[in-house]
């Protein structure tokens, strides 16, 4: 839908944005200002104790300095109450008075249509509802009953019963005046292709309600009391309401369930979202066929960036996993991703619970896999990889996968995962095949080697560059925050710099920008905020590092001056590696085929020296130069060899 020029802008002038948060916030009164606009709260999209969420009402903006969330009115009603664009819009509309803008006339009448179909179903539920408590329907109660179906259940998914006369819901629509062509239209009854008279598309069935994120039914799903039907699950045919492909069941509630952090649990069927709704996990849904669309995987990150995928611990259900891997590689992006919750084999959510309790459906849940560990079980299970051939095809078979994927940032996060996992298969082999050593190995004559110690002493394990749970650019990381936390004053100075290079690591990232955001400037009020926002304990563990504590200003409390060389040197070694980093990008960018590209070389080159002046002092002797442009030759042969496959493809 279109909106005319000016709309938004009138919307917003008619709202007041802190009204429109202070229906999900209390305001600090100790810090807000409501004469000049200016409030403060908790912020609501994270858990917190301080006011740090700020609401500045005549710019019409928010921002929390905690989680560093920002927007208007719109987009604070889009991410509160987990709606669409248009529809924040139309919730603001009806605050404001405002009237939505009217459709061209050919969309009106097909909203008209829509509504006479949304008529007809609606109808159709209450005549399903009415048809469970029948005799007729005897069977179908019992049959609830021992799957644990409650009233109140009943109730929340308006279970019906389609009951097995030929024209039942039919004729029972038509005495409420719905038309007999809104009635086939709509799914509930079929015409056949003889010109006879129409009859129910359900009969004998227990029904689901299938609604729309609004809460119109579209659809339904039936399940049949015979055992020997030909389809045990049925669906409402293909309707101007309902597309099985682009629907969820239960999406509305389960939209709402997620906007308030519950995980979004992706079940097969209309059972085992009910199962996973009373056993507390309301964040449910389920596809409406065999196999997840593409057009639901979008619905689906629309509710959530990751959703849980829940299935049957068989044969079917893994490969349904594969499937959906294949499907949704070329999809996944930053904030869309996917994790597999594998149940046991045989059993369903459904089976899990009632089994086990909701107790045991949890502890699946929280050791859900990322989409990359079963792309790399894939690929690997059942295989032997005990010669260089063999490894090659898996190198090709990841690539293959890789490549689907359209984030070149994504992708290459993928390639490094696989890179770990591979090095970790081939060590856990090479370790598994290699003899058993023995303290000292006695040789036939000559040297004798003294023994040495078949594994690594505990002081190195416990370092964290060789276990390489930390990078050399994090490492000056670390000290490059714990000074800022130190000397707080030089932020000032140095927040060009911390604005421009980030680093890797997730929680240097959350310090990184909180130092930018806060206006703290004397040492004892950051460290109050620090412990507000629970950034205490990463600063002690900063400071706690060995190449920190005997940093000079962490040596020495108030050397300030120490402190800005010292930041001053270290922000220059990454800005060295930044440029190489961005150079090599660049270069590899535009390498043709070509591999003698002298600009590609002096490019590299230069930036080599750049990085080798930042991190080594300088050298005046003849030698020293000549050592230098042999290091440089060895390095930029080993980036590029590194590298290389990095090139984009013409």
């Amino acid at each position: 839908m279109s909106l005319p020029p000016g709309f938004l802008d009138e919307l917003r002038t008619r709202i007041s944005l802190s009204q429109v948060v202070g229906r999900k916030v209390m305001w600090d009164n100790r810090k807000s200002n409501a004469a000049k606009g200016d409030m403060w709260a908790p912020c609501p999209f994270h858990q917190e104790k301080t006011a740090s969420f700020h609401v500045d009402d005549r710019k019409g903006f928010y921002y929390c300095f905690g989680c560093q969330a920002k927007g208007d009115a719109i987009s604070f009603v889009k991410d509160t109450e987990n709606v669409s664009f248009i529809e924040a819009i139309e919730i603001l509309a009806r605050e404001a008075g405002m009237p939505m803008p009217e459709r061209d006339p050919r969309a009106q009448e097909k909203s008209d249509a829509r509504e006479k179909l949304a008529q007809a179903t609606e109808a159709a539920v209450q005549f399903y509802k009415l048809q469970l408590k029948s005799s007729a329907a005897r069977d179908a109660r019992d049959y609830l009953e021992k799957r644990g179906i409650d009233e109140a259940t009943l109730a929340r998914f308006e279970i019906g019963f389609a009951p097995s006369a030929r024209r039942g819901a039919f004729e029972a629509l038509q005495a409420k005046g719905i038309a007999a062509e809104d009635i086939i239209t709509a799914g509930i009854a079929s015409k056949p292709d003889d010109g006879g008279a129409p009859y129910d598309a359900f009969r004998d069935r227990i029904m689901f309600p299938i609604r729309d994120p609004r809460g119109r039914c579209i659809g339904f799903g039936g399940r049949a009391m015979d055992p020997n039907a030909r389809a045990k699950y049925l669906n409402s045919r293909e309707t101007p309401l309902f597309d099985k492909g682009r629907a969820l069941f239960n999406h509305g509630p389960a939209r709402e369930a997620a906007g308030k952090g519950q995980p979004l649990i992706v079940a097969e069927g209309y059972m085992d979202v009910i199962a996973l709704w009373r056993a507390g996990f309301e964040a449910a849904v389920a596809p409406l066929g065999t196999a997840i669309t593409a057009d639901q995987l979008h619905l689906m990150w629309r509710i959530s960036p990751e959703p849980i995928i829940a299935l049957d611990g068989d044969k079917a259900g893994l490969r349904a996993a594969m499937r959906l891997i294949n499907l949704a590689l070329p999809l996944l992006g930053a904030q869309k991703s996917l994790r597999f919750c594998i149940l046991p084999e045989g059993q369903d959510p459904d089976d899990l619970i009632r089994a086990k309790g909701r107790g045991a459906m949890q502890t699946l849940i929280d050791g859900a896999q990322p989409l990359v560990n079963l792309l790399w079980q894939r690929e690997t299970e059942g295989r032997v990889f005990d010669s260089p051939e063999r490894r090659a095809e898996l190198d090709k078979s990841l690539r293959r996968a890789t490549a689907q994927i359209q984030d070149p940032d994504l992708r290459h996060h993928y390639d490094t995962a696989f890179k770990d996992l591979k090095w970790q298969l081939f060590r856990q082999k090479r370790q598994s095949s290699a003899a058993p050593k023995t303290a000292r190995s006695p040789r036939k004559a000559g040297f004798m080697r003294p023994d040495l110690p078949l594994e690594p002493l505990a002081e190195t394990r416990a370092s964290a560059l060789a276990s390489g749970a930390i990078s050399e650019k994090d490492l000056r990381w670390s000290v490059i925050l714990a000074l800022l936390c130190l000397y707080p004053a030089l932020l000032d100075h140095f927040e060009p710099q911390l604005d421009r290079l980030h680093p890797e690591l997730e929680e240097y990232r959350r310090l990184s920008a909180h130092l930018l955001g806060t206006r703290c400037r004397d040492k004892e009020s950051l460290n109050q905020e620090l412990e507000a926002f629970g950034l205490s304990p990463l600063l002690e563990n900063l400071l706690s590092m060995g190449h920190v504590r005997i940093t000079p200003p962490v040596l020495s409390q108030g050397a300030e001056d120490k402190a800005r060389d010292c930041l001053t040197e270290e922000f220059a070694k990454l800005a060295a590696w930044h440029g190489i980093d961005h150079e090599m990008a660049e270069a590899l960018e535009g390498l043709d085929r070509t591999e003698d590209d002298p600009h590609l070389s002096w490019r590299l080159t230069q930036a080599l020296k750049t990085l080798q002046q930042a991190t080594k002092p300088k050298r005046n002797d003849q030698a020293d130069a000549s050592e230098d442009t042999s290091a440089y030759s060895n390095r930029l042969r080993h980036l590029i060899e590194e590298r290389v496959w990095e090139k984009k493809k013409r």
